[in-house]
């Protein structure tokens, strides 16, 4: 909103105050990832094999083994208790719940209901945050993170355990994105991308890496889930420092009060703005509201062709890239490493897939950012579903280059994963956007549900979760090139701009093959018509 950046301006963009909210943003990226990963961590499954009449001197078998082992078993004999060779000490939820062999799908299910939780969570609290604030459903968000994991330590049965998950992914997503939000709005726009991206890279990267090394330390899953929730206590403490978004205040007709936290923002960052400044904003932002029309909804996207296409393929586009992403993110197990390793080594990624894409986003393009990335991760994954297979096939080891190429294809899937959001916010019209955002979003982690299933296929088939995240991957780079670009374009702002949207492209049209072009030929009157190599994301929040 171009009132809200011209007070901003002078009550500073970037000085004590956003340099404060990039800190407490960094402490919530920190926390954010023990979170999220928490589902990983907890649910490591160590080597067993069957403890039923062991003879004396048994030597514990190379490979898990839900069989007996004694000398009188025959294959038929179930098993009643298990042995665990557990990693550096630390007793995962599975081990301590006898959940693997037959009772592994319980394990699964409940990983499945932290992800209808987190889809439930997304569409209710950001739907209450356009009521309530987004300061408050940050606060209570990680509170209820924090709820769900504490509640998880008493789960004795699988119902409490889908429950519990239920609960602590109801606050995934929402616990990070309203800090995100409020960030971006009280920082320059020239700054937003580098700033939030550097936070990002670097906080939730070392709150990834450090994750399976809490749970070693703390030696078992409850220890692990209660030294990462307690932390979330300080969230609420936000209230007294990060201020309400202002622009959300001037659509809910509260100037009064916008207009206090500009003032508070101007005092923190020293800057003396007089009060008929905050005047006159205020009765530019009621006019502005009073010119204000009712917007297009969503269902609109679908009643045009081209629009309609593109939409459904940001959906799909989504699904896959979010899909992969978690899927590949928890692959840890049957590499040949110890998890904890591999963990630690697959979110270094995170760092410098954020530095590539402040590097390149803006040059190459946004559809071939996305292309080129999905399809790299994806011939990777495909090329270690190969390695793996012929290893099996032939007995050999081959760890090194099966944890090199996993490392390499979670950093693709990383990049795909980040840039996909800027060129889903790009591609929707301006009228439609922050509902059209939050739905792609939706789209994507309601498709993770399938991710612990996916990953469940390896006991059936070693390799058989790389051939199907692999095809995912290539599946989504295709689908990508079906989009126009939007870099260097004129971004549409109604529905008819967005019909026209690279109406003349062709699947092979890429942004730095060519001079800087407008895609639409022709916008409504009264549309800007400067060229923006990015757009502000506070518009559609």
């Amino acid at each position: 909103m171009l009132e809200v950046d011209k007070m901003l301006e002078k009550c500073g963009d970037f000085s004590r105050m956003q340099w404060l909210m990039l800190l407490l943003f960094s402490l919530i990226n920190l926390l954010s990832a023990l979170h999220y990963y928490s589902q990983t961590i907890i649910s490591f499954v160590p080597k067993y094999w069957c403890a039923d009449d062991l003879p004396p001197g048994f030597e514990p078998p190379q490979k898990s083994s839900c069989l007996p082992q004694g000398v009188n078993a025959s294959s038929s004999d179930k098993c009643h208790s298990y042995n665990y060779e557990l990693y550096m000490g630390y007793q995962s939820f599975p081990s301590d719940m006898n959940w693997i062999c037959d009772e592994a799908w319980r394990l699964t299910l409940g990983q499945s209901m932290f992800f209808v939780g987190s889809v439930v969570g997304t569409l209710t609290l950001g739907y209450l945050a356009d009521i309530l604030g987004r300061v408050p459903i940050m606060i209570v968000a990680n509170l209820i993170a924090m709820l769900g994991n504490m509640l998880t330590i008493f789960s004795s049965n699988l119902l409490l355990f889908c429950a519990f998950r239920l609960i602590s992914g109801f606050a995934t997503d929402s616990n990070f994105l309203m800090m995100y939000i409020l960030v971006m709005e009280y920082m320059r726009p020239s700054l937003r991308t580098i700033g939030l991206s550097i936070c990002i890279g670097i906080f939730y990267c070392i709150g990834s890496m450090s994750a399976p090394w809490i749970a070693v330390l703390m030696g078992s899953w409850r220890g692990y889930l209660l030294v990462t929730s307690l932390p979330l206590a300080l969230v609420p403490l936000f209230y007294f420092i990060v201020p309400e978004s202002v622009q959300w205040l001037i659509s809910m007709q509260k100037y009064e009060r916008a207009a206090r936290c500009l003032k508070r923002v101007a005092k923190i960052n020293g800057r003396h703005v007089e009060e008929r400044e905050y005047d006159q904003f205020v009765e530019d932002c009621k006019l502005s509201q009073q010119s204000t029309k009712a917007t297009p909804n969503l269902l609109d996207l679908f009643k045009t062709p081209r629009l309609r296409r593109n939409t459904l393929i940001l959906f799909f586009k989504s699904m896959v890239i979010t899909l992969c992403y978690d899927a590949v993110s928890r692959n840890v197990q049957g590499l040949g490493i110890s998890p904890f390793v591999m963990f630690s080594l697959s979110a270094t990624t995170i760092f410098p897939a954020c530095l590539l894409l402040i590097a390149l986003q803006d040059r190459i393009g946004r559809k071939a950012m996305a292309s080129m990335s999905l399809l790299i991760s994806g011939i990777l994954i495909s090329v270690t579903c190969i390695v793996l297979f012929a290893a099996i096939a032939e007995n050999n080891q081959t760890t090194t280059l099966l944890v090199t190429l996993s490392v390499i294809g979670r950093f693709g899937v990383t990049v795909a994963y980040n840039s996909g959001a800027q060129y889903a916010t790009e591609l929707i019209p301006t009228c439609v956007r922050g509902q059209g955002v939050a739905a792609v979003h939706v789209m994507g982690y309601a498709f993770t549900f399938f991710s612990a299933y996916i990953l469940y296929t390896r006991t059936i088939f070693s390799p058989l979760p790389e051939i199907i995240l692999g095809l995912l991957s290539l599946l989504g780079a295709g689908l990508c090139l079906l989009l126009p670009e939007t870099l260097h374009r004129t971004l549409p702002a109604s529905l008819e701009d967005g019909e026209n949207f690279g109406k003349n492209e062709h699947w092979y049209t890429f942004s730095f093959m060519e001079k800087r072009t407008q895609s639409v030929a022709k916008l409504a009157p009264g549309i800007a018509k400067s060229q923006s190599n990015s757009i502000d994301s506070s518009h559609y929040f």
